[in-house]
């Protein structure tokens, strides 16, 4: 069967991935399915302590740890990685609960994926992952206060929402409708944001 044209990442930009998953068959199988996928595999651990310390020495685009390690488990390996802003994390679980997802999230992580998944589920979480990532530090360098920044993005996702829903972008497109039109009218993605949740996009890239 072959695979979708657009299912790798661009060649010219290869992303470089970390991987830690403490059961040595399923890491080979990860790392495999992700070479296949057109990602470099520059790192593998089997226990969230070492996951750090090659993501520290590789500097890589993506952490994707287990749920479950030995030493320091993935959940605490992530909170780490993601307070160092070294790269975008992927936790993956076997487990489903709610309370779980939500730790992973507190603690940083972008995506997550349950095992067993698909390789078809793969791809779109990592670029989930290096989206939100990259939308989060360019919030993060417009605002440095740490409160303003969690209100501007709780802002953004509302808009993005909005932007999805009326006009039928991805939520990639939405964030960079939103940071062209604050450039555009030299006003903070904030403002641009909170324009948009209360009168919808009216004005931006594209429009009269």
């Amino acid at each position: 069967m072959t695979q979708p044209a657009d299912s790798r990442p661009p060649s010219e930009d290869v992303r470089r991935v970390v991987i830690a998953e403490d059961e040595a068959l399923i890491r080979m199988d990860l790392a495999e399915m992700l070479g296949e996928e057109g990602y470099e595999v520059v790192g593998q651990a089997g226990d969230g302590q070492r996951a750090i310390e090659l993501a520290r020495e590789l500097r890589p685009d993506l952490v994707i740890l287990d749920v479950k390690m030995p030493v320091l488990d993935g959940i605490a390996a992530a909170e780490v990685i993601a307070s160092e802003r070294i790269a975008p994390v992927v936790i993956l679980t076997a487990f489903s609960q709610r309370d779980l997802v939500a730790r992973a999230r507190d603690a940083g992580a972008m995506a997550y994926l349950v095992k067993p998944f698909q390789r078809g589920d793969l791809v779109p979480a990592i670029e989930m992952a290096v989206s939100r990532y990259a939308e989060i530090s360019v919030l993060e360098q417009e605002v440095s206060d740490l409160q303003e920044s969690l209100a501007t993005r709780k802002s953004v996702d509302r808009a993005k929402g909005v932007l999805q829903e009326k006009l039928g972008l991805s939520e990639p497109d939405a964030f960079r409708w939103i940071q062209k039109t604050a450039m555009d009218l030299r006003l903070s993605m904030k403002q641009v944001a909170d324009g948009v949740v209360e009168h919808g996009p009216q004005t931006g890239p594209g429009s009269s």
